[in-house]
């Protein structure tokens, strides 16, 4: 089976993402820890064993540390967040691929493990999700795209993590719930080795 790896990211510019955390220390902070979510997010996602792709919220940049020998690189469509995630698994799945998981770069605690936990959960669920502790999530991963679960959702909000799990139960198919984990958005998110 072709597993696909998706990772959304945020081209580093200072004042462009982590707007919380810029409002609770400074826009270079923020900058400053978003480069080590990246780097982090990098690194897990080199040790996965899957079809990696990368798909920058801007621009695409040729020359970033995301080597193009290791990853597919993508632009996110316009639009949403829903609208964009629902594009980058029409994307893998119209490649070829049979099972597809997608997560952010925000998690400062994702492990290749637990990729590898979500990819096997596929093997006998429909759905698997990686939970976030502020009612979202950082891992998303089907065999099939499911339109639904990425409409009519108020993205960044504590209710999207219920919303989706509802309408994947609601339409009969099987979910696997992985751990809970912080998504950094305020300072007391970051982790203390970073402070």
């Amino acid at each position: 089976m072709k597993r696909a790896l998706i990772t959304f990211i945020r081209n580093p510019e200072l004042g462009k993402g982590k707007t919380r955390l810029a409002k609770d220390s400074s826009k270079e902070y923020a900058l400053e820890i978003y480069i080590k979510l990246l780097e982090r997010t990098r690194k897990v996602c080199e040790q996965t064993d899957a079809e990696r792709y990368v798909f920058y919220a801007d621009y695409i940049n040729v020359e970033d540390e995301w080597s193009t020998d290791d990853f597919q690189k993508r632009l996110q469509l316009e639009g949403g967040l829903g609208e964009k995630m629902k594009d980058a698994f029409s994307t893998v799945f119209s490649e070829g691929c049979d099972k597809a998981i997608i997560i952010g770069s925000d998690c400062p605690d994702i492990r290749s493990g637990l990729i590898e936990d979500a990819f096997s959960a596929l093997d006998v669920h429909d759905f698997v999700i990686g939970p976030s502790t502020d009612g979202g999530y950082y891992l998303l991963g089907m065999k099939t795209l499911f339109k639904p679960i990425f409409e009519n959702k108020t993205w960044s909000t504590e209710t999207v993590l219920e919303e989706t799990v509802k309408d994947i139960s609601n339409a009969g198919f099987s979910l696997k719930l992985l751990k809970p984990l912080i998504d950094v958005d305020h300072l007391e998110d970051v982790p203390q080795k970073w402070r």
